[in-house]
Parts: structure tokens; sequence; C-alpha cells
């Protein structure tokens, strides 16, 4: 192959988002009402997120149009381009075939666009005034305060404090977009309050700051919640990455051999990955690969169970790889993947054995990030990094065995204002963090027993 990138025309872009509930291999089991125990309705989210969103959450069909307006705003950076890794290819001397899908290139510098721009405007068509979210590292609080700019819309994002700090300049991005940035656990909320009550000194959670979220949108009327991963609807957005993936590779003439993706909820990784599992299932020797912190192993070390989404117990129950909803993960830098649940979706298809989860520290993922970024010239963002480094262990195995496999890698996002983690990497001072065991099962005592 002769190109480095591969393009399609914006008329090649994806016109509907591929429901992976029309193909799963086992029935997702339903959001619980905490009180009830029973599968909770429509009427019980209306409060919180727009009727549309609530049918996309529950819907069985495998294709949902995506409508003209938001394909026109889509077309501000998509289709994204899926590029060859050739010079990492190289430096690796292994004889598998790397690309990357690069979603770093929205306006933003992330995936979570995707969805974003989604919510926005269907919040934006029931009449909503006002969004509150959270965010980790402050990729979904940029999107989400991005697709908000482009519908007139206020919003108001929870930021886990500990990135609140370590990352500045997402924060000052929300606030070029015209969002409200406060640091969480915060004094605004009641279930901030308790929070710092009890912990005062806490860096925060991405289980705390949905919890800040979805109570500011539950006791304002002109307000709904917006979340950036997890969620059924919010990973159905996403795969317009994986679809565009299909017709890339199409142009390449190659086809994936391995998948690899970074899993903190799950959205980055299910959206370019789903639109693959149906091959799998139906037959396809695919090796799917989701990668996560060895500081927050949801996937690696939790339980699959039911569970809250949040820390002070305000979301429905979600059956799910689980740490506990009152597990409190480290400060590594990779903040998006500090959250202690993961995508019921994803998880159900790690329990059927389709999808592979990997865990590594921080000072392994920095050390492929820089790799990365010396061959193929893009600092990735932390997160990202834990899904290069699961491809570049891959594309060793093949350099040992010889075998000319085909790796690609989901590009979440940019670095560039994760400077700072890397210059604390460069100079010796990050450690890595294994979260013990005992403390896993002391969080893990404390989830909801059904």
């Amino acid at each position: 192959m002769s190109e480095k990138k591969i393009y399609l025309s914006e008329a090649e872009m994806p016109q509907e988002w591929y429901n992976i509930q029309a193909d799963l291999p086992a029935p997702l089991q339903p959001p619980l009402n905490p009180g009830t125990g029973q599968p909770i309705g429509p009427e019980d989210l209306a409060p919180i997120f727009p009727m549309e969103l609530i049918k996309q959450e529950v819907s069985q069909e495998r294709w949902i149009p995506i409508p003209d307006e938001i394909q026109r705003i889509y077309k501000i950076w998509r289709p994204t381009p899926l590029h060859r890794a050739t010079e990492l290819e190289k430096a690796l001397k292994t004889p598998a075939r790397i690309y990357y899908k690069n979603e770093s290139v929205s306006p933003p510098g992330s995936h979570k666009p995707n969805t974003a721009v989604a919510q926005a405007y269907y919040n934006k068509a029931e009449g909503v005034r006002r969004i509150a979210t959270e965010t980790g590292a402050g990729q979904w609080g940029s999107a989400l305060a991005f697709g908000t700019s482009l519908f007139g819309l206020e919003c108001k994002v929870y930021m886990v404090k500990t990135s609140f700090y370590q990352k500045p300049y997402r924060k000052i991005l929300m606030r070029a977009w015209g969002a409200h940035c406060i640091p969480s656990p915060s004094s605004e909320t009641k279930s901030g309050q308790k929070i710092l009550e009890e912990f005062p000194d806490t860096p925060g959670s991405l289980g705390m700051a949905i919890s800040e979220a979805v109570e500011d949108a539950a006791t304002h009327d002109d307000t709904k919640y917006a979340l950036g991963s997890v969620l059924n609807h919010v990973i159905l957005h996403q795969t317009i990455t994986g679809l565009e993936i299909k017709k890339q590779m199409k142009i390449a003439g190659d086809s994936p051999d391995i998948i690899v993706g970074c899993v903190g909820g799950g959205s980055n990784f299910a959206g370019f990955a789903f639109p693959y599992v149906k091959d799998k299932l139906d037959g396809k020797d695919l090796q799917i690969i989701g990668v996560e912190p060895w500081a927050c192993p949801s996937m690696s070390k939790g339980s699959f169970r039911y569970d809250f989404g949040d820390t002070a117990q305000l979301t429905p129950l979600l059956k799910m790889y689980t740490l506990g909803h009152s597990f409190v993960p480290a400060d590594i830098h990779a903040g998006g993947l500090r959250y202690h649940g993961c995508s019921p979706l994803v998880s159900l298809l790690v329990d059927q054995g389709v999808i592979e989860p990997r865990a590594y520290h921080q000072n392994a993922i920095f050390k492929a990030a820089l790799l990365f970024a010396e061959t193929e010239g893009i600092i990735p963002a932390p997160e990202t990094a834990h899904a290069i480094k699961g491809a570049i262990d891959e594309a060793l195995k093949c350099k040992e065995n010889n075998q000319e496999k085909c790796i690609v890698i989901g590009f979440s996002g940019h670095g560039h204002f994760d400077l700072a983690s890397y210059d604390a990497y460069m100079d010796g001072k990050l450690k890595d963090y294994e979260h013990p065991a005992e403390k896993i099962k002391e969080a893990l005592e404390k989830v909801p027993t059904l």
C-alpha cells in the first residue's frame, strides 16, 4: 500500500448509526429501579434525558438514521482519516500492518463530539435550555461545550478535581465554548457536600462527578443530563467511527485481525469495535482487545453485577463490570479511564468472551506513547496511549512469531492538553499504582445484592 492516509469523501460518510443490541449473543439485562428492583421505564428517565435518547437507549433496531442537522455538523471534521502507522512499524521491525483511526482531528481533539453534538441536538429539539454533565480528563466536557455552543444551550460541567488541576487547558477550552466548569466534588450540590464532609481531601472520581451532574439536572426544570460514555445511546452515536473504518479498510484492501482500544466507560472502544463484533460473532477470526489501567481495572478485577453508575447512588442500577460505586481510583493521568464501572454492552461482550480485557501501568503506557510520538508525530492522550501500548505488544508478538497480522488502533484523542503528564513522566515522577485486592473487595461489599 502506498497511501499513508485513507480518506473518505463527505458523501461517503455513514448516514446511520449501528445498534449492536440487534445482534447481541445474549440478552442485555435492563437497568433497574434501586428502590423496587424492577426494570425502569421511560417515565423514570424522562426527568434527566430527552425522550428521543431514551428511545435510542432501548431500541432493538439495527440501524438508526443520523438526522441531517447532525450530519451537517459532523462534516466540520468527519469523515476522519485512517492512518497506516508505517514509521511505527519500522521502529518495531514488525511484519504486522498497523493502522490507527485518527479521532483527534475533531475541534475538541477527541472522539467525544460524535455523541456530544447528537445529544445537544436532541435536547435542543425537545426545548431543553441547559445541560449538566461530568467530565474526567476534560475531553467529554470540552466536547459537550462545543456541541451546546452550536445549539445555543447553557452547559454546566462538573470536572473530576484531580483532572481539573492537572489539565487546566481543557477547562479553558470549555470556557471558550461558553460552558461553566467547576471541580468535583463541589459544595454546589447535596451529593458533593456529603462527599466532601466524609472525604475532604478526595481527588474526586467520575462516579462523584456523575452524582453532582445528575442531581443538578433532577433539581432544575430547564435542565437535562448528558453522559459522555457507558450508556447505550452514547455508544450508538460513536459507531460512526467503526463504520468509517470498514469503508476505509476496503479502500486499503486490508482487513483487521486485531482491534485495540482503550476502555474507561467504553464509548470510544465500542464505537470503533462494535461494527466488527458482528463479524466475529459470525465466525471471523478476530481478536478484540480493550485496554484499561491497573489503577482502575473494572474489566480485569471487577465483578459482573448490578451496581450504581455514580457514587451517591442516584442513578439506576446497571448490570456491568464494576469495582463498586464507592471505589475511588488513584489520581493517574489518564483521567478519562478513572471510572469504577464499564458500559453494560461492553461488559456483556467481555462476559461472553467476545472482548478480551487487558491492563497496563501508566509508566508503560507513557513509554509507548512517546515511541508513537517519535515515529508517527502525534502526541496521544494518556487514555489513547493504553490502546497504543496494547497494539505495540501485539505487533511485537507478530515479530516473534513472524506473523503478518493487521492491527487497528482506536486513536481516541491527542495529548496536547496533557503535556504536564508527559513532563512528569520524562522527569521520572510518575508512580505506578495497582489498587490493593482488599480495597476492591471492600468496595464490592457495598454493591447492592439482588
